[in-house]
């Protein structure tokens, strides 16, 4: 049970950001999101790690799990900006929520050494129910200039997806999280100091950059990598489906947002996925 409870407290980490932060982030490019959220990420990560440990220094991996680390924890986060600024909001935000789809697909092929074709159903109509909830029912269209910034998103559906895969086939017993954070943060300041800044973003976008680092990246990384690599990774995947919906009504109950009858509907579906996922498991 409890790796289960990992996952969605990292999935609560995630949804909690647009109740959060509003639109805060909105002011903020791509280099600015990164480094003002993977600064105080790893600065987290690392006072945590030495508190829990006692030690004075955070374990690393070898090379190998550094360049998975890296390409997971930065790649992720660095096509998802990148997608989301080259395309439409709602359009590119459905496209990322495909890595909940290829991690069922993924630990559903490496546990049975097949495809299932009824673990396939329940993940495309997990997939569905997300689609309804983030497009609040309204029609999607995906036009051709916006090309590059849907294949960004899809991009990072399948980094993170893989990331976590992996992480999962491994069953590491250290956590490596803080090492792959930190090495992100160095790369976010290079990226962020050649993008030779002008001056300080506002307050609220710096309180707004500071909470996506420390909760939905640095807090969300210890939770999901306890997940990940203790836990049944086709069951982790149908409960990370649940980050749409729940963003939703955390965004309705904090800020009174309107919660549309197609997300109730969505967040139905999702529910049923999940259970009928957990049956074929």
């Amino acid at each position: 049970m409890k790796p289960y409870l990992y996952a969605f407290g990292a999935v609560l980490c995630w949804a909690s950001l647009p109740a959060a932060t509003g639109s805060g982030l909105d002011g903020l490019d791509v280099t600015e999101l990164l480094f003002f959220s993977f600064v105080p990420a790893a600065l987290y990560l690392v006072a945590q790690e030495m508190i829990i440990s006692r030690r004075r220094a955070i374990p690393w991996p070898d090379l190998k799990l550094t360049a998975l680390g890296v390409a997971g924890i930065f790649g992720y986060h660095a096509l998802y900006y990148l997608a989301l600024d080259h395309a439409p909001l709602v359009e590119g935000a459905i496209l990322t929520t495909t890595w909940s789809f290829w991690i069922v697909v993924m630990s559903s092929i490496l546990a049975n050494k097949r495809l299932s074709l009824p673990v396939l159903g329940v993940a495309l109509v997990g997939l569905v129910g997300a689609g309804l909830v983030v497009s609040g029912g309204k029609g999607l269209h995906f036009e051709t200039r916006y090309l590059p910034g849907y294949l960004m998103a899809l991009g990072c559906g399948l980094v993170w997806s893989s990331f976590s895969v992996a992480l999962s086939r491994l069953r590491l017993t250290r956590d490596y999280m803080p090492a792959f954070t930190v090495l992100a943060a160095l790369f976010s300041t290079l990226v962020y100091a050649a993008s030779a800044p002008q001056a300080l973003p506002p307050a609220g976008a710096l309180f707004s950059a500071l909470y996506l680092g420390l909760v939905p990246l640095g807090l969300s990384f210890t939770l999901w990598n306890r997940a990940v690599t203790t836990g049944n990774m086709t069951l982790i995947g149908y409960l990370s489906y649940l980050t749409p919906p729940l963003a939703v009504l955390l965004a309705a109950l904090i800020r009174g947002a309107t919660v549309t009858p197609h997300a109730v509907i969505g967040m139905a579906v999702i529910l049923a996925a999940a259970f009928a996922g957990r049956r074929l498991s």
